[in-house]
Formats: C-alpha cells, structure tokens, sequence
C-alpha cells in the first residue's frame, strides 16, 4: 500500500470518506473544464456564429475533427469530413440591376426583385400614371396608410396576384412602390412559395419612390433581374468505433448556428440592423460539446463492444436539417443497419430550479420505457413521444429508426447573440452528459436492434385546409413539385401507395411546383373527394387515385 492510499484508507475510517466519490468529482471537474474550453472555442468571435458554408463552420468543423483524432476514434467510411450541397431557396443574383432616371439603386436597400419575377432585362420610358402594353407599370402596394401599417396584410400575396394579372393584360414588368412609409418594410423572401411569372416584378422602398419617381412628369427605368437558386455547401464531421457489431448506434449533434443572422432566422429585434454574431453556445455549442464527451466515454469504455458507435456532428440544421438528412440519403442510413439514434440538440442550460430535461421520441421504439427512469433526483422529466422535432433525430425518425431527443428548454437568449459561452450550466450538462450515457450503456447488453414504432404527428402545413393528404412535406425541396419527407398512418396518401421520397407534382388537375401551389390545389378539394394524385418516384412518373379525407 502506498503512503497515498494508506492516507485515505485511515481518512476514510475517520469522517467516512470514499476514494471512489473523490474520483468521480475529480473526473466531473475534468469534464467541467474541457466543455467549458469546447464551448468558449465554438461560440467565440472568431468562428462568427458558425454559419453553413462559412469559414467559422469550416474551423468548427477542423476543431471537432481534431477532438476526434486526439481521442483515437477513427474515421467514418475513411473520412472525418462528409461535404453536402444543397439549395437554399433563391437569391437575387449580383448581375441584378435598377435603374430610373438614369440612377441605379441599390438592390436590398432601395428596391429589390420578387423572387417569383421572370429573369429578363426590360425598359421603358413613360407617365407614371399610364399603364399600356409592352411597358413597365408603375403600381402602388398600398392603398392608404391605414393598409400600409397592417401587420396582417399579405404584401407579397398582392404582389404575386397583381403582378400575374399585369403580366396577362401585357405589361412588360412592374414596379410596386411605397407611397405612405410602412412601418413593416417588405424584404426580398429567399423561401416564396409562389410559382415564377412571365415578368420582372420589383419592389421599391418609400425613399427610393419619394426621390426617383414622385412628382416626377415622366420615368425612365431600366431594369436586369436575375433571380438565382441559392446553392450551398455545408459538412458534417463523422468519427466511428468498429466494434465488428451487427448493429450501430448513432449519436448526434448539430454544430452550425445563426452566423450574423444573414438568412432571417435571428429572434433578436434589431438583427437586420446591428450586424451581430449571434454566438450559439447552447444552441448547439452545448450537444456538440456533449457529443465529444460520450464518443470519449464510449472508446475508452471497454464494456460497450455490442454495438458499433458513429458520432455524426451536423451541419445546416438551422437552415431546414439539411445536414442529417443529405447523410442519412447519402450514407443509407436506414433500420436495417441504424439501431437507434439519440440527439443532443441545446443541453447546456438546465435549470437550477425545476431541473427540467425533455426527452423526446420516447414513443418510437417501446425499450425506451425500460431504459428510461424518472430521473431521479438531478431531473424532472418532460416526456415527448413524437419522433418528429425541430431537430436532426427528425432525418433518423423518417428512416424507421428509433430515436431519442435531450434538450434543456428555450431561454431569452435563444436565437440571440446573447446566447454565450459564461451562461452554460455546465455542471448542469455533465449532469445531462451522464444520464445519457447510462442510457447507452443500459441498451448496450446485448446486440439486438430495438423494435421501431411510428408516433402520431400532424401533417404541417395543411391544417388549415377541408383535406389533408397525410404527409409531412419536404419543405427544403427546391426542384420543383412536393418531396414527401414522411407519410402518416392510415391517411389518404399511405392508402394511396405513396411512399417517402416521392414528389408530387399533380392533384387532380392542378399542376404542383411548390408549396404554395400544393396549399392551394388542397384548397379545392372536400372529405370525401376522389381524383387523382401524380407523382415522380426514382425520375419515372406515376398516376395513383387518391380519396381526400380530413
């Protein structure tokens, strides 16, 4: 025996003291400490808010691939970094020119394109009150202060329908302008669901129109638009533990954030005029974080050898989850390898209080009841059964796969810049870190792939509507038609044959491009109608018939 453990062997018999509870808080401030520098990294200036196909995503990325190499955790499929390409919806091209009177405003900041205009180049000099064919109209958006100031009024809805209107009676193109200053200025609408029109619409701000326009005997205007898909690339990191098992186990975290809040998504009130970078350290610096710790715990726990592990870091889950689901299509993740998935998604602010801990997707395979207790005394537990979520398990769940869902609850600071670094609960989160991994240690006995049960879930977006199809759409598809991202149980399209993957590009006889036009051929239809649904499945065209229910 050394001098060391003779000491505590005789401090042990004097107060109690247990050299196995002095490991354990020297082990939790250990991990206290290395999430705290994992965070800081992550949500620091310099990575500016790790925004997808950014170079602060980019040093996100080389930062966690280094935890993975430090850690000896190999590879997946050869590589750390799993690149993805997608579009994100539209954006006004630099090419883009407006220009009256001989003066080019600047686009975004005086007047800007719709983005269902028609790319083309066209002019005209004429009286801003004559509206004749083969030229540009001149038209204003409100029609009194009283509509300018409503919050309720659809601005883009009137756009699109005047514009079309425009386009038959034989306008070259359009200008809407503001003649009375709204308090809730238009901005150009990357995600429009309204289908293109045969010509250029623009939008021009009340000071542009005062200065250009008003007052003004006649117009010159001279106008390019092109109106682009905005394509991105993101990259998920990928590490793997081959354990020569049957089956893997994926954990995840998303590691992208808002960036300066440059695609709208910010919550902070004046984001579009302070350009702030909005941090991101709970959301998702803290699962991120998390993910590296238990891929730790896991390689150096020998006991866990029934399952393999692949950790996967995603990226562009803020902007519509494109980064789990392009891996979960690319590397055909599916239930026939993927034992379960668990999510990591905002863990670092648990609550000193109420010590509430959500667990979702408690309902999508019945071992979940008997790996999952109450919590005991560091948790209070809210349960959520559906395996659909604002979150990357949602990819996982439409695979057939069993999931779990951890989240620590929203705050102030969500989707604000003040979400920092020094606001992280982080004894609270190896709290979080270590149920977690006595979860996967309990399914770990032995190598059987948990059964998988589908959870209800409302078909969004079309509750509003007399019929539903019973789809969940695919709201990042941008090629044209619906991409049917999941179907719901004894609902009209699973009775129809529709299957995941499928687009619909026709109901009855109206022609589907988007979601508007989806949205509105469902508005035609009654309980109880029967037609016909057309779709593509693997590039070759279908006709199913289709009875329409609520």
């Amino acid at each position: 025996m050394t001098a060391r453990s003779f000491a505590l062997f005789v401090l042990s018999a004097i107060v109690g003291y247990q050299p196995l509870v002095y490991a354990q808080k020297k082990a939790d401030k250990k991990m206290v400490a290395q999430l705290e520098a994992d965070i800081t990294y992550l949500a620091s200036d310099e990575l500016e808010g790790r925004r997808t196909g950014t170079v602060g995503e980019k040093k996100a990325a080389e930062y966690i691939e280094k935890a993975y190499r430090d850690a000896e955790i190999e590879p997946y499929n050869n590589q750390y970094v799993h690149p993805f390409h997608f579009i994100y919806g539209k954006e006004i091209a630099p090419a883009t020119y407006i220009s009256i009177n001989n003066v080019r405003l600047q686009v975004d900041e005086d007047a800007f394109p719709l983005p269902f205009s028609a790319n083309k180049r066209v002019s005209s000099d004429i009286l801003p009150d004559i509206m004749e064919q083969g030229s540009i109209w001149i038209i204003p958006l409100y029609s009194d202060q009283g509509q300018a100031n409503d919050a309720y009024f659809d601005w883009e809805k009137s756009i699109y329908e005047r514009g079309k209107e425009a386009a038959k009676q034989g306008a070259a193109g359009v200008v809407f302008f503001d003649a009375f200053g709204s308090k809730y200025e238009p901005s150009f609408n990357r995600h429009s669901e309204y289908d293109a029109v045969g010509i250029p619409l623009v939008f021009l701000t009340n000071k542009a129109y005062q200065k250009a326009i008003a007052k003004k005997d006649g117009v010159s205007i001279d106008m390019d638009i092109t109106i682009n898909k905005a394509e991105r690339t993101g990259a998920n990191i990928a590490a793997y533990i081959d354990n020569g098992a049957q089956y893997t186990v994926a954990l995840g975290a998303h590691f992208d954030h808002l960036g300066y809040g440059e695609d709208g998504n910010s919550l902070y009130a004046n984001a579009k005029k302070e350009h702030k970078i909005h941090h991101g350290a709970d959301d998702n610096a803290s699962g991120t974080a998390a993910l590296l710790e238990l891929a730790k715990w896991i390689k150096k726990n020998k006991k866990l050898h029934h399952y393999n592990y692949l950790f996967i870091n995603f990226s562009g889950e803020e902007l519509g989850l494109y980064g789990s689901k392009a891996f979960v299509k690319d590397k055909m993740m599916d239930s026939a390898h993927i034992a379960y998935m668990i999510n990591m998604d905002m863990v670092g602010r648990l609550n000193d209080s109420t010590h509430a801990l959500t667990i979702g997707g408690i309902g999508t395979s019945p071992a979940w009841s008997e790996v999952v207790d109450m919590g005991g005394p560091d948790f209070k537990l809210v349960i959520d059964s559906s395996g659909v979520g604002p979150s990357d398990h949602t990819s996982f769940y439409n695979a057939g796969i069993p999931v779990l869902f951890f989240f620590t609850g929203t705050h102030k600071d969500y989707y604000k810049p003040s979400d920092k670094a020094e606001l992280i609960n982080y004894t609270g989160e190896v709290k979080v870190i270590k149920y977690i991994s006595n979860v996967v240690a309990k399914m770990d006995k032995e190598d059987t792939k948990p059964r998988f049960t589908a959870t209800k879930q409302n078909a969004t977006g079309v509750a509003k509507f007399k019929v539903t199809l019973g789809i969940m759409p695919d709201y990042t598809f941008e090629s044209g038609g619906v991409r049917v991202d999941g179907v719901s149980d004894n609902r009209p399209a699973m009775k129809a044959g529709i299957l995941q993957g499928d687009i619909i590009t026709k109901l009855g006889d109206n022609k589907i491009m988007g979601m508007q036009s989806y949205m509105e051929a469902l508005g035609k239809f009654a309980p109880g109608d029967k037609t016909k649904v057309t779709i593509l499945r693997s590039g070759k065209e279908m006709v199913l018939p289709i009875e329409l229910s609520k």
